[in-house]
């Protein structure tokens, strides 16, 4: 990895960290939280490809956990955002091969699997009755970030040359 690569993936991760900080809506009957943190982690593996993209999503997404006392969370973000990230930037097929039905195809796919990790982690530690209340935010949340990146990856997008 470039010096180059290395400077945007940092500033990915913090961008990341401070999107899901400040835009948040504690959820306190699941112990967790809804955020728009997933926009930015999906379009840094739509834009910038799946390393930058799974980098940005797990350790920039942790971060906040941490960060914002959801400790407990965070080796869980750290897969399921990552996980995130990278399949944004695997479907998306490169940055030669973009076109905008792949970013929508991309980014709906990985935020179906942020929402089906959440619901899975939830149900493991909580049961799948918490699990099921978390669902609709979860859902609104990765809904809400598909929208918001498919909106803002082409002038991303056209404003970086590609």
């Amino acid at each position: 990895m470039d010096s180059k690569k290395m400077i945007l993936t940092a500033l990915l991760i913090a961008v990341v960290t401070v999107t899901t900080m400040v835009v948040n809506i504690p959820m306190p009957a699941v112990k967790g939280y809804i955020n728009i943190g997933d926009t930015v982690v999906l379009l840094s593996g739509l834009v910038f490809g799946p390393a930058v993209g799974a980098a940005a999503g797990a350790i920039g997404s942790s971060l906040a956990d941490l960060l914002l006392g959801y400790a407990y969370w965070a080796p869980w973000t750290f897969v399921i955002k990552g996980l995130e990230g990278l399949l944004a930037g695997l479907l998306v097929g490169g940055m030669h091969k973009f076109t905008f039905s792949r970013a929508a195809v991309g980014a709906s796919v990985a935020a179906i699997v942020m929402i089906l990790g959440y619901f899975l982690t939830s149900t493991i530690l909580y049961g799948v009755g918490t699990a099921s209340v978390a669902l609709p935010g979860d859902l609104l949340q990765g809904g809400v970030s598909v929208v918001l990146s498919l909106f803002l990856v082409r002038p991303i997008r056209k404003y970086l040359g590609e």
